[in-house]
């Protein structure tokens, strides 16, 4: 059984950059990038017996709005339904209960955000974005 935590404290960051390292919207974040994106961010970290095998974390203002960014499961974890117990306690989080704007970005986990509510843009002309 997993284990879901937000303790900082229990992060193992260099699992994290390791991982973050080897993905399509993280490749060359470096491991000061990772470790400030999570001081500036709520954690959510899961653990099998007591080791880190994945994580989540959410820019938010915990009022309005809240972005879920760099979700994952290390691979060797995957298939056993870990994923769904970490979004459902992303979704039932009380922290995070007023925010009524929810976004994330992803290019093949849209079955998985599906399933929790997400959908693509209504009203994508109303969305703008500046890459740098």
């Amino acid at each position: 059984m997993i284990e879901i935590s937000k303790d900082k404290l229990r992060l193992d960051v260099d699992v994290i950059h390791q991982f973050l390292t080897t993905t399509y919207w993280a490749k060359g974040r470096t491991l000061k990038e990772v470790q400030t994106s999570i001081e500036h961010c709520l954690c959510f970290g899961v653990y099998l017996e007591n080791k880190q095998i994945g994580f989540a974390r959410i820019a938010t203002d915990y009022v309005v709005f809240a972005y879920l960014m760099d979700v994952f499961i290390l691979p060797e974890h995957r298939g056993k339904g870990y994923s769904k117990q970490l979004m459902k306690a992303i979704n039932e989080e009380p922290l995070l209960k007023p925010c009524k704007v929810w976004m994330l970005k992803t290019s093949d986990a849209h079955e998985l955000y599906k399933q929790f509510g997400y959908t693509e843009l209504k009203h994508p002309e109303k969305v703008m974005e500046r890459l740098l």
